[in-house]
């Protein structure tokens, strides 16, 4: 083979990056941040109706701040923005971060995109009044950032629900013959199903590595009906009591990453082809009632000079396949 999983087969593969998280069981809720060991490159695209962010703007093309000290992903709704005001604060204090001013008694501003996932009504302990628990998981995620971490129900994905089933925190790598290296982490709370209608088999199944979601495939003979959303949140069957059945109570956050030095648009472009991931995993994707947001960092540890535009294109392919099969071992992982 050409490419292949990575040997952790996680976003860490790309070299330059820890992942870290944290979660509050009572609460039933987490944090989970991606750590670049330099600052990197970074983009974002925000493609569902209902998304939740922090400094997105920032990371636009034409904006002063062109790298970024970390990217968190949390449960919480509009309450897990707080996560980042914990990550900030560590990093600031550790004088990491853009510095504006050069004077060691001017703070630096650390840069931390963020988006979150609706989890607040999945049963946990949500009565925190004045002080959500967001801050003190965003810093406790950042201390915990390493190589290896675990899947399922963990970190951003511990509260986190796809479609009928347990969702959870996925990730997963491709290394290909030439060196290049693509990641992909996500918080897997989608609205959609990630099984097909009436099977075991993931969406993402054409994309399967190793048996690493089970290895399931549909039937020879499998027709999908194309109004019928399966193991989804609310189905067009159910309707008008789909708000009953949890149908808004969703988004897939997730983060890509690569070796190769890209340029803020071309981080963009990147982002762009893949969130095509979240569609060939999650059906349906990118509803109104969705916040589904895709990062983008590139750790620039190798170049490639040679046809530019194929280089991105190769790159976002593989960003997302990556993406795909990382919101299937996510779920997959939170079964167990």
């Amino acid at each position: 083979m050409s490419a292949r999983p990575g040997p952790l087969n996680l976003i860490t593969d790309v070299g330059g990056l820890l992942v870290g998280s944290a979660h509050d069981a009572g609460v039933a809720t987490g944090v989970t941040v991606i750590r670049p060991t330099s600052r990197a490159v970074a983009a974002v695209v925000v493609a569902g109706g209902g998304p939740g962010t922090r400094e997105t703007d920032a990371l636009a093309a034409d904006t002063l701040v062109d790298a970024v000290d970390a990217i968190v992903l949390s449960g919480g709704s509009v309450y897990g923005l707080a996560a980042a005001d914990g990550v900030t604060a560590l990093l600031g204090a550790q004088r990491e971060g853009f510095a504006l001013v050069q004077n060691a008694a001017v703070p630096v501003s650390p840069i931390v995109p963020a988006a979150i996932l609706y989890d607040l009504a999945n049963g946990g302990d949500k009565a925190w009044g004045e002080a959500p628990p967001y801050r003190a998981l965003g810093m406790a995620a950042l201390k915990d950032t390493k190589t290896t971490f675990e899947l399922g129900r963990i970190g951003a994905g511990f509260g986190a629900r796809a479609g009928g089933e347990a969702g959870g925190l996925g990730s997963a790598s491709v290394i290909t013959h030439d060196g290049v290296s693509v990641g992909a982490i996500a918080a897997v709370n989608s609205h959609g199903s990630v099984t097909m209608p009436g099977s075991k088999a993931f969406w993402a199944w054409p994309f399967e590595q190793e048996g690493e979601f089970g290895g399931v495939r549909p039937p020879a003979d499998y027709t999908l009906d194309l109004d019928d959303w399966g193991g989804a949140k609310s189905n067009p069957g159910m309707w008008p009591a789909a708000s009953a059945a949890g149908g808004r109570t969703n988004t897939t956050i997730c983060c890509v990453a690569t070796n190769v030095a890209l340029t803020p648009p071309e981080a963009q472009r990147v982002a762009k082809m893949a969130i095509a991931g979240v569609g060939r995993a999650v059906r349906p994707a990118f509803a109104p009632f969705d916040g589904d947001v895709v990062f983008c960092l590139s750790t620039g540890q190798i170049g490639r000079s040679e046809l530019r535009p194929f280089v991105i294109a190769r790159i976002g392919e593989l960003a997302a396949g990556c993406l795909a099969r990382a919101i299937a071992r996510g779920v997959y992982a939170a079964r167990g």
